[in-house]
């Protein structure tokens, strides 16, 4: 089939996406300026002259069209293999990033195996395609990656070449979070000053807080030429510290409420020369039925060789791709290169990371072209016209075959015999174990017409390649994230919830967010990272059931660390509230100087006024000069002035009223009951007398939940908590 067409032959072959006469394909092909790719535009050769133009040229559609079942693979399917669509709302920039360069750097070896180019070259003209749009990656990965640069894409090359896949991860963010004025000032003591006020009262606004600090440090921050940010930037790192300390503030706000919520309680043989150099990877349903429901089996062949290893789930998740990858790894060795199709337990991030990381090559193959993966489903059915067909539960492979057998069922049935015709005693377990007998005893020492007349077994023996091996405890730390969740889980009081299992970590706050990571070798524990690109291990986390460790005495030791760690996180807020430079009063007090301070630079203007008179005005004025032994008027008094004179020296000083008030019954309040419960006490220590219902209310006082709740807040925080 010809690679190198003209203008004419493009507008015969009428190809989608191509303009059908010669003329719009010579418009076309300069309007896209095809002449500037010198390796894929060449003289034609001959009479006539003219061009001929390189089928990388066309669109994806239009190469598909033209190469049909014979096509080479596309870089569209390549490209997959960094991952589908990411879940919106549950990846950080850095793995956005990380993921669309692996995108990329899927395309560009796609790319430079399906060329005829050198890879220099062909990095050049990669760059030059993706800038106009004709590489076909993930929409979201060609929105986060607009542009390229040959330079860049080469560095990105080398570091994943070197196994630097973390440098391709980048958060331009992360070296200034926690470096601001807010955080740093005066070695942390902003952030602890708030903590400390919002502790005292979680009803407190952002606002009423930040005037708080306004009060308290802006006076020190202008003296060494710092500006104190403003409130919305003071909101926003106040709303992180209240996550960071979610812990510690709910315990001093609400000890009920900590003790209940968080206290602990075709051919490819040239792509394969070597062992090694290629794996296939499929799966299929099992022919046969489980006593636990019907299974997947994962079918892993090295092309080279065909020998397979086999893996039993129960049903088809990453999970199980990675389980098998493990698999096959500790029993063969790492390969260079898997081959897969684009299905969703294929493409999953979680496995994608782990070729990446592993520095394994992986290839898709066309969506509907079974063919470009002919090895591994011919194994497939290998294993199921000859494997299943033995297993109890067999069901047929067919819908003829199943007839048969339902067939067989009914007619023990009319002979009185009551057994299940599909006769189903396998669990999964037993499936596994048949499988891994099959592959090694049975199939592996099968003569293979693709490998010249020789078995799986005698082919690997004939290998003098070194294979490259992997610790299984390190290779274990990359499998595999917790199902559900996309991975992550946030701590709890009773610990970190996976398949229904709680386990304990150490050194974690509840409340945090963890990225988990499962051993397959060990389902006693699991590992916990700060997200998923794995770059910051926080420890591991372990159930004392399935790792055989006493639960009590597990539950006892992350409880004594909570109390550590809750204890030092708050140390400074407590000091503050110790030392009664934080009261109740701080946040009215920085209120009113602040309000004082704006009205002591105002000065109102008097205003204009004028006497206001009555006759009964007058007269009071009169008498009143009269009361206070003033000299009498030289006029005579008016008749109303004289008629209220005679009245005030005629009656008796009329005595004050008493006030109609009714006092209420006097209610106590939980402080004061808690305080009249210290006094009693204090008797009692003392050897004093104590009345008998006093004694017996202070009994009945302390089993109550008040009383507990008030004597650990004062055991916190001393005499201010009794204020």
């Amino acid at each position: 089939m010809k690679l190198w067409l003209t203008s004419s032959e493009l507008a015969d072959l009428a190809l989608p996406g191509m303009p059908t006469t010669r003329q719009n394909v010579v418009e076309l092909a300069k309007r896209e300026d095809w002449a500037r790719f010198s390796a894929l535009c060449r003289q034609r050769s001959g009479r006539g002259g003219g061009l001929e133009y390189h089928v990388n040229l066309l669109p994806v559609a239009a190469r598909v069209a033209y190469f049909g079942a014979e096509a080479p693979a596309p870089a569209a399917g390549e490209a997959l293999q960094a991952a589908p669509e990411p879940a919106a709302g549950s990846t950080s920039a850095a793995t956005l990033q990380l993921d669309a360069r692996l995108a990329v750097l899927g395309a560009l070896r796609a790319f430079v195996r399906t060329s005829e180019m050198k890879q220099t070259l062909a990095i050049s003209y990669f760059v030059d395609l993706y800038n106009l749009g004709k590489v076909e990656v993930p929409a979201w990965a060609a929105v986060v990656l607009p542009r390229l640069s040959t330079r860049t894409l080469l560095r990105w090359l080398s570091a994943s070449r070197n196994g630097e896949t973390s440098r391709l991860a980048v958060d331009r963010g992360a070296g200034r979070r926690g470096q601001g004025v807010l955080d740093a000032a005066f070695d942390g003591e902003i952030k602890h000053f708030a903590i400390a006020v919002h502790s005292l009262n979680d009803l407190y606004t952002a606002s009423h807080i930040y005037g708080a600090v306004k009060g308290e440090f802006e006076a020190r921050l202008e003296q060494a030429g710092i500006p104190l940010p403003g409130q919305r930037a003071f909101e926003i790192r106040f709303n992180a510290w209240k996550q960071e300390y979610a812990a510690g503030l709910l315990k001093m706000m609400d000890p009920d409420g900590f003790r209940s919520k968080m206290k602990v309680s075709g051919s490819y043989a040239h792509l394969a020369p070597h062992l090694n150099a290629l794996w296939q990877i499929d799966a299929s349903p099992v022919d046969a039925m489980c006593v636990d429901g019907r299974h997947s089996i994962y079918v892993c062949i090295d092309y080279w060789s065909r020998r397979i290893i086999l893996f039993v789930s129960k049903t088809p998740r990453s999970e199980a791709v990675q389980l098998l990858m493990r698999k096959a790894i500790l029993a063969w060795g790492v390969p260079d290169a898997v081959k897969t199709d684009n299905g969703s337990d294929f493409v999953a991030r979680a496995t994608v990371r782990l070729f990446a990381r592993l520095q394994i090559e992986a290839i898709r193959s066309d969506a509907f072209s079974p063919w470009q993966k002919g090895v591994v489903e011919r194994n497939i059915r290998t294993f199921q016209t000859d494997c299943a067909r033995m297993l109890p539960g067999f069901v047929g492979h067919n819908v003829a075959q199943r007839k048969k057998i339902e067939g067989r069922k009914a007619f023990s049935q009319r002979l009185g015999q009551e057994n299940d015709a599909f006769n189903v005693t396998l669990t999964g377990e037993a499936l596994q174990a048949i499988c891994d007998h099959w592959a090694a005893d049975i199939y592996a020492h099968h003569e293979h017409g693709g490998i010249g007349k020789m078995t799986p077994f005698a082919k690997v023996a004939s290998s003098t390649r070194s294979i490259r091996t992997v610790d299984a405890d390190t290779l274990a730390a990359l499998l595999m994230q917790a199902p559900d969740g996309d991975g992550y889980r946030t701590v709890g009081k009773s610990g970190v919830r996976v398949n229904g299992f709680h386990y304990q970590p150490m050194g974690i706050l509840p409340g945090e967010r963890v990225f988990v990571m499962l051993d397959p070798a060990d389902k006693g524990t699991i590992w916990l990272f700060a997200d998923e690109s794995l770059d910051r291990p926080l420890g591991r986390a372990v159930n004392g059931e399935l790792a055989g460790v006493d639960p009590v005495e597990l539950q006892a030791q992350r409880k004594a660390m909570q109390a550590r760690m809750v204890e030092e996180q708050m140390a400074e807020a407590k000091a503050m509230l110790r030392s009664k430079r934080v009261t109740d009063r701080t946040v009215l007090d920085h209120r009113l100087a602040q309000a004082a301070a704006r009205a002591g630079n105002l000065l109102a203007f008097p205003q204009r006024a004028e006497p206001h008179s009555t006759p009964a005005l007058d007269a009071g004025a009169e008498v009143a000069a009269l009361r206070r032994g003033e000299a009498p008027p030289a006029a005579p008094l008016s008749e109303a002035a004289a008629k209220v004179h005679r009245e005030l020296l005629e009656s008796p000083a009329a005595a004050p009223a008493e006030p109609k008030v009714m006092q209420l019954r006097p209610q106590e309040t939980a402080r004061q009951r808690f305080r009249r419960a210290l006094s009693i006490e204090a008797a009692i220590a003392a050897g004093d007398q104590v009345a008998t219902e006093d004694a017996l209310w202070l009994g009945s006082y302390r089993t109550s939940a008040e009383y507990r709740s008030e004597k650990a807040l004062a055991e916190d925080f001393g005499e201010a908590a009794l204020r």
